[in-house]
C-alpha cells in the first residue's frame, strides 16, 4: 500500500507531532517548514500524499497548491489542508483547487489517522480501478511490451522476469523475434521516464524494432549494428519521438552453431557467467541512447559460449535503490551478488526472487533475461 507523505508546516512543534503519530502508524514521511523546502524536496521525492497548513509566511498553502497543479509530477497526488481556520470560504477555495479535504488541527489522532487512512485507501481503489481498465483495452488491442513465454530452442534455455515498479505499467520491454530455426533475436529496452508515459512509448519502440529486424532480414542482412542505426534513424526523424530516449539491448541466437552476438545502445553491460571458472565477465556496448543523434556509434561483438555457460541481459532496475530517501545506483553490488548466486547453483528462481528483493525499496522496473548454453 502507498504510505509516502510530505508534511508542510511552518510551526515545528505541530509538524514534529503529526510526523511522529504517522510514522507510528506505518507511514513514511518528509517534513518541510516552508513551501520553498517543500518544492525543493519534491525534486528527489514523489510522495503519495500531500499535508499543507494553508497559513504560512511567505508563500500560503493556497500559492503551493496552485503551483503543485502545473506540476506534471505531482499534480495528480491527494493533497489535504490541515488548518486551524473554520472558514467556509477558505475551505471552498481549497476544494476549488482540486484538495480533497480539510483537516483541523485540533483533531483528535484517531479521527487524524482514519481520515488519512481513507483517503489513502480511496485513491489506491481509484487507480487499481483505472489500471484494471486500461490493461482491458490494452488486451483487447492485443498490446504487451513483456511476452508471456519464451521460445524453445534446441541450444538455449531462455527465461526472463518484468516485475514493474509498484504495479504501474512501466516502459521497460521484451521481446523474443524467431525469425526461422536458426536464428533469434533477443531485445530488452528500456524507455526514458516513468509510469503511463513510458509504457505509452514502449509499444512503439517495440513496432521500429521488430519492423527493423524484419527488414534488414528481408534484405539478407543480420548485422546487429546495421538495425540499429535504422531503429535509430527513424527514431530521431520521428517528431513523435521528440525528447523520448530508450535504452536497447539486442542479441541475436545463432541455435545451429551455438553462437550469441550483442549490440546495445545506451544499455547496461550484459554479463556472462563462465560455470567452468566460475568467473563473471561483462560486455559494454559504446552505442548512445536510441533517438539521441542521428548517429549512434553502434557496434557489435561476439559473446563466446560453451555449455552451462549463462548470459545475462538486465535493466536499470536491478541496481537502483532507495536509502534514506535518495535513490542510489550501486552496479558493483548486483554484479558481486550475482556471481555469489552462481557459484552457489541456484536456479532461475532462487535467482529472480533474491535480485528483485534484495533492496525494500523499489524504484524502477526491473527486468532481466537469462540466457543459458545447454
Amino acid at each position: 500500500m502507498s504510505n509516502k507523505i510530505l508534511l508542510v508546516d511552518d510551526e515545528i512543534f505541530q509538524l514534529k507531532l503529526i510526523e511522529k503519530l504517522l510514522k507510528s502508524n506505518g507511514y513514511t514521511c518528509k517534513t518541510a517548514t516552508s513551501v520553498r523546502q517543500a518544492e525543493a524536496i519534491l525534486k528527489n521525492f514523489t510522495p503519495d500524499m500531500i499535508i499543507s497548513d494553508y497559513d504560512m509566511p511567505e508563500v500560503n498553502g493556497f500559492v503551493f497548491r496552485e503551483k503543485l497543479l502545473e506540476n506534471e509530477s505531482v499534480k495528480d497526488v491527494p493533497f489535504i489542508f490541515l488548518t486551524s481556520f473554520n472558514n467556509d470560504d477558505l475551505i471552498q477555495r481549497g476544494l476549488d483547487l482540486k484538495a480533497l479535504d480539510y483537516i483541523p488541527k485540533n483533531v483528535p489522532p484517531s479521527q487524524l489517522i482514519a481520515k488519512i487512512n481513507n483517503i489513502m485507501k480511496a485513491a489506491q481503489e481509484q487507480y487499481q480501478k483505472s489500471l484494471a481498465e486500461l490493461r482491458k483495452v490494452a488486451e483487447k488491442l492485443n498490446l504487451k511490451n513483456i511476452p508471456y513465454t519464451a521460445p524453445q530452442l534446441q541450444h538455449f534455455e531462455l527465461n526472463f522476469f518484468n516485475q514493474s515498479y509498484q504495479n504501474h505499467p512501466g516502459g521497460d520491454f521484451i521481446d523474443f523475434i524467431k525469425i526461422d530455426d536458426r536464428y533469434t533475436f533477443v531485445v530488452l529496452g528500456d524507455v526514458m521516464g516513468k509510469k503511463w508515459g513510458a509504457w505509452f512509448f514502449s509499444f512503439s519502440f517495440l513496432s521500429y524494432i521488430r519492423s527493423a529486424i524484419r527488414l534488414c532480414v528481408f534484405e539478407g542482412s543480420i548485422s546487429l549494428s546495421e538495425i540499429l542505426s535504422k531503429i535509430n534513424k527513424v527514431i530521431f526523424h520521428d517528431d513523435f519521438f521528440e525528447d523520448v530516449f530508450s535504452t536497447l539491448s539486442i542479441l541475436i541466437l545463432d541455435d545451429e552453431k551455438g553462437t550469441i552476438d550483442y549490440s546495445g545502445a545506451g544499455d547496461l553491460p550484459v554479463y556472462k557467467y563462465n560455470k567452468d571458472k566460475k568467473e563473471l565477465s561483462s560486455f559494454r556496448s559504446r552505442g548512445l541512447l536510441l533517438g539521441f543523434f542521428e548517429d549512434g556509434n553502434y557496434d557489435e561483438q561476439q559473446i563466446q559460449v560453451t555449455e552451462g555457460d549463462e548470459v545475462f541481459v538486465i535493466s536499470d532496475g536491478l541496481i537502483d535503490f532507495e536509502v534514506n530517501g535518495k535513490n542510489k545506483s550501486d552496479i558493483k553490488m548486483f554484479e558481486n551478488k550475482l556471481l555469489d548466486l552462481k557459484r552457489r547453483e541456484v536456479g532461475f528462481e532462487e535467482l529472480k526472487n533474491t535480485l528483485i528483493n534484495k533492496h525494500e525499496t523499489q524504484i524502477d522496473d526491473c527486468s532481466f533475461i537469462v540466457i543459458k548454453r545447454k
